[in-house]
């Protein structure tokens, strides 16, 4: 049996036309009867690397009895010259998070995942502290289960105060190794005992994985990586995937 959180990820490929330009990680949140993929912002535009794909593929499963059958699948970015994705910003500016919706008629028959719902978001009775280990769930350099087409998970912790804006942007930091490719990927902890809008998935959605954080005035030979990465708060998909 494959375990539901590593059938809430998919690998995203970036395309232009039919050219391949970048890989990313991408996770499905389902709010009243829509289906949302949810990624890292800069997947779907960054100006700053002239990165400017007109559509993603991602990967699906197609039989909940072989989860080796997947199929591709093709979400377009732009209807009408306009782009299509959702977007964040706070009062800090951009929110390197978006959502896009997927056609739930589009997908192919007997389609198989597991999707996050704002009962996975942190509840207020809940509590994060620091050390809190996590779970990021991705596609680091595109490697995967090649055979089953399920992501690899890596192990973090929460490496600031979570709730606490960090450096007062909408995003705490994360402990643990991480490469290109996991940008978009989901972060979830065990926080306390599943409620039953979580038995089939019992995870907390804590955030979405961006990048590694690093510092600009680290010596590139003498000082190692921080090994720290920015995760921005999953609450963002409540104004997202608003109506």
């Amino acid at each position: 049996m494959i375990e539901p959180i590593l059938l809430t990820a998919s690998p995203i490929s970036t395309l232009y036309g039919q050219q391949r330009l970048t890989q990313a990680t991408g996770f499905f949140f389902e709010r009243d009867d829509r289906l949302f993929l949810v990624t890292s912002q800069h997947v779907f535009h960054d100006a700053p690397s002239d990165h400017f794909p007109d559509r993603v593929e991602i990967e699906l499963h197609t039989d909940s009895e072989n989860v080796a059958a997947s199929t591709g699948f093709s979400i377009p970015l732009y209807r009408n010259g306009q782009s299509v994705w959702r977007q964040g910003v706070d009062t800090a500016g951009e929110i390197d998070v978006a959502a896009i919706e997927i056609d739930r008629d589009a997908l192919p028959a007997n389609v198989t995942l597991y999707a996050f719902t704002p009962h996975h978001l942190l509840g207020e009775k809940e509590t994060v502290d620091v050390g809190t280990p996590a779970l990021i769930v991705g596609f680091p350099l595109g490697f995967r289960d090649w055979l089953h087409h399920v992501p690899v998970v890596r192990h973090a912790i929460v490496a600031s105060s979570f709730g606490l804006r960090f450096q007062g942007e909408g995003y705490f930091l994360t402990d643990g190794r991480t490469h290109r490719g996991s940008s978009g990927a989901p972060v979830v902890a065990a926080v306390g005992e599943p409620g039953p809008d979580r038995l089939a998935l019992p995870w907390v959605l804590l955030g979405v994985h961006a990048t590694r954080l690093d510092v600009g005035s680290r010596d590139l030979e003498s000082d190692e990586a921080l090994g720290l990465n920015c995760a921005w708060y999953a609450d963002i998909l409540l104004t997202l995937t608003a109506s």
